[in-house]
């Protein structure tokens, strides 16, 4: 009586993976080797079968299949011979110690930087009020910054004493997310733009700057602020724009910005955002402010005085009329 094979039915698996359009090689190498490896010896036998099946399927097989199956395998001491030379392996000895690895090197001191901070980041870390164009100047310095100084801005948003933007009604904030979320599966961007700017409570210019900008770190803060959830916001960023979604490292770059950004930071960045638009008021309008009147009053010309006072010359007589 024959004994009863080691992997049973592998046999019509093999017919099967053969026929076109059905390729199940590469988990059939899998679990072969899975069931192989599971137990610390095998009989001649067993041994034997092992290479006659996996021995035809490795070179049939993708790389990534073949690399798992030579991982496996690698540590496994009890690997027949012929199947560490098909996949280059070399045995090692049962007493030798397995090598170690090189010392990780130590990371190169980072240079300090040499440049001199701004007045307004000096006011970010010493100051408890942002006046309208100390927040003009943060959001005008969060924008025309680059992708490492926005992320290293909104790191030192969260410990400074500037004051943030009361938060959101919780109420709003999910009508504005419901909102939003439908916006951005349509594509529309006018209207995710408008009711970003009525949810937060900023001008349309601000808004438009949020949504638009190439970064997507401002829609970050934006949403943050919202207290919108990370599985919506990755949906967000991948339907409102489908040309910057489709981009897998920008949407998992954004995605840790988001996961780590705090709300304090998001509603300091806010509350910078709508005092900027305070500034440009007060530069359009500044003509008509009360400093300004002295200003704008027309210097009036000196008035003579002149020589003869009224009255007192003397009185001509006309001799006509007597008088």
């Amino acid at each position: 009586m024959s004994a009863a094979p080691l992997f049973p039915g592998f046999d019509g698996l093999m017919t099967l993976s053969r026929r076109e359009g059905v390729d199940i090689r590469p988990t059939l190498l899998r679990v072969l080797t899975d069931l192989y490896v599971q137990a610390s010896a095998h009989s001649a036998d067993e041994e034997r079968q092992f290479v006659e099946l996996t021995s035809r399927l490795i070179d049939e097989v993708d790389d990534a299949t073949r690399a798992a199956v030579r991982g496996r395998l690698a540590i496994y001491p009890a690997t027949p011979v012929k199947i560490l030379d098909q996949l280059g392996l070399r045995r090692a000895d049962a007493d030798q110690p397995m090598p170690a690895a090189s010392a990780i090197p130590a990371p190169a001191p980072v240079a300090p930087s040499t440049r001199i901070p701004t007045e307004a980041e000096l006011r970010i870390a010493a100051s408890l009020s942002m006046r309208p164009n100390d927040a003009a100047e943060i959001s005008d310095m969060f924008f025309a910054a680059g992708t490492g100084e926005r992320a290293q801005i909104l790191r030192n948003l969260q410990d400074t004493p500037l004051k943030a933007a009361a938060r959101i009604p919780a109420a709003r904030a999910a009508r504005a997310i419901h909102i939003l979320e439908m916006a951005a599966f349509a594509e529309d961007i006018d209207n995710f733009t408008l009711e970003l700017g009525e949810a937060l409570i900023l001008p349309s210019r601000i808004a438009a700057q949020v949504v638009h900008d190439p970064g997507g770190e401002p829609l970050g803060c934006a949403m943050r602020a919202l207290d919108v959830s990370s599985a919506a916001f990755q949906r967000i960023l991948m339907f409102l724009n489908p040309e910057a979604g489709s981009s897998v490292n920008y949407v998992y770059r954004l995605s840790r910005l988001y996961d780590r950004l705090s709300e304090r930071s998001a509603l300091v960045m806010l509350a910078a955002w709508r005092g900027s638009t305070m500034a440009v008021a007060r530069a359009k309008y500044r003509s008509s402010l009360y400093d300004d009147e002295r200003h704008r009053a027309r210097t009036a010309p000196l008035l003579t005085r002149p020589t003869v006072q009224p009255g007192s010359a003397a009185a001509v007589r006309n001799h006509k009329s007597g008088s």
